[in-house]
Order: C-alpha cells, then sequence, then structure tokens
C-alpha cells in the first residue's frame, strides 16, 4: 500500500478570508487534521463547513503523536498539520513531528499562505531584499543577553514576534540596548479588524504603547 501524505498548511493570521484555495482542498480532502489547538482550528473548519477528525499536536503532544502518524500514513491515510495562525514549525509547534516525518521516509507537502513576517515587511516603507528573524525572545532566561545582542546583527532590519504581555518592556529593552531614536516599526493584530502599524523611533513608541497589556499579538521590526 502507498504510504500516505503530510501536507504543512499555513492558516490565516488573523482573517479567516486569508486562507487559500489550495489549503482549503487540502483541508477537506485528508484524513485527519493535526492542530495545535484544537479549538482555535475548529472555528477555522466551522467557518468552511469541514468536518474532519481533529487531533492534537503542541509543544507536549508532538513526538507522541508524531509516532501515531507513522503507524496511520503506513495504512495510507493523509493528514493535514496545522498550527493556530500562519505556518506550522516555524515559530510555532511543528518542528519535531516534521524531522520524525522525514526520518522516516513520510511524504511531506508544504501548502504556503499567510505569513505575519512577510506582511509587516511588506507595509514597512524599508528594503527587505534580506532580513533576520529572530522569532520570539526569550521569556526569561536569555531575554537580556537577546537584545544586547541585537546591536551586533548586521543583516538588517530584525524582526521578531512578541505577545502582548511583553511588547511595552520590549520597547524599552530596546531603546535601552540601541538608543531611544532607534528606528522601528510594529505591527499589531495584522488582518484583524484592530490592526495596526506603529513607525516610528523607540521614544515615540515608548509614547504610544503605554498599556500594561496591550491587545493582539506583535510583529515587531528593527531598522
Amino acid at each position: 500500500m502507498k504510504m500516505g501524505i503530510i501536507y504543512v498548511v499555513a492558516t490565516p493570521i488573523g482573517n479567516l478570508k486569508d486562507i487559500t484555495l489550495r489549503a482549503l482542498d487540502i483541508l477537506k480532502s485528508v484524513d485527519v487534521i493535526l492542530a495545535e489547538d484544537t479549538r482555535v482550528v475548529k472555528k477555522l473548519l466551522s467557518r468552511y463547513e469541514i468536518r474532519k477528525p481533529v487531533w492534537r499536536c503542541d509543544a507536549n503532544t508532538e513526538l507522541e503523536t508524531a509516532e501515531k502518524v507513522l503507524s496511520e500514513i503506513k495504512e495510507g491515510k493523509s493528514f493535514a498539520l496545522v498550527s493556530d495562525a500562519g505556518t506550522p514549525a516555524v515559530s510555532d509547534p511543528g518542528a519535531r513531528l516534521v524531522r520524525r516525518m522525514c526520518e522516516a521516509g513520510a511524504s511531506l507537502v508544504p501548502i504556503p499562505g499567510a505569513s505575519a513576517i512577510t506582511a509587516i515587511l511588506s507595509v514597512a516603507g524599508i528594503s527587505a531584499d534580506s532580513f533576520t528573524f529572530l522569532g520570539y525572545p526569550p521569556h526569561k532566561k536569555g531575554r537580556e543577553t537577546f537584545f544586547k545582542n541585537i546591536g551586533n546583527i548586521s543583516a538588517r532590519p530584525l524582526v521578531f514576534y512578541e505577545s502582548p504581555y511583553r511588547i511595552k518592556k520590549t520597547i524599552g529593552e530596546i531603546g535601552k540596548n540601541l538608543g531611544e531614536n532607534a528606528e522601528i516599526v510594529i505591527g499589531r493584530e495584522l488582518t484583524k479588524i484592530h490592526e495596526e502599524i506603529f513607525r516610528g523611533t523607540v521614544g515615540e513608541a515608548t509614547g504610544h504603547f503605554t498599556g500594561e497589556r496591550e491587545r493582539g499579538e506583535f510583529v515587531v521590526i528593527i531598522k
């Protein structure tokens, strides 16, 4: 029997209309969907009237799920791996499962789609022929070193994600290490109703983002 296929499917980063036609076709055709959070993906599936079994595949269950998937693809079953938003395995769970599939010789197919990284770069007003993506800054251990080192990275712009809980602190860390006049771009709630794109200096950002807990997920660019 021919082995099944694992599709790595990008999903919308906010606006559910941003899913691709190809992604919808894949989600409708596979036997099982592997999801970072089953509750999140079910909202997307409900929007497009897709009814498929959904297995949890987050950071805690990834390796266990991988072994289960391997046994099923040998029977010809196909799977779609999705994260809560964007592309699995890119600052999201999925990399370990993908690696295990590669080791086992399974067939993996990327289904590209929405990306917060390219979305913010496209409206930043800066050249992005090359850039450095840093994922998420460490929460605790290594955080101070992370921001100390950003001044030593020559491949600009720098792009990274940040949570609403730490964005205010992050702006302060950038100012501490690069100065209040460093130019930054911050995208908040990209593709959603309350989307905001801030362009200015670190000092201006400090005065703009004043809440203890700003709403939404953030993407930060350091020019």
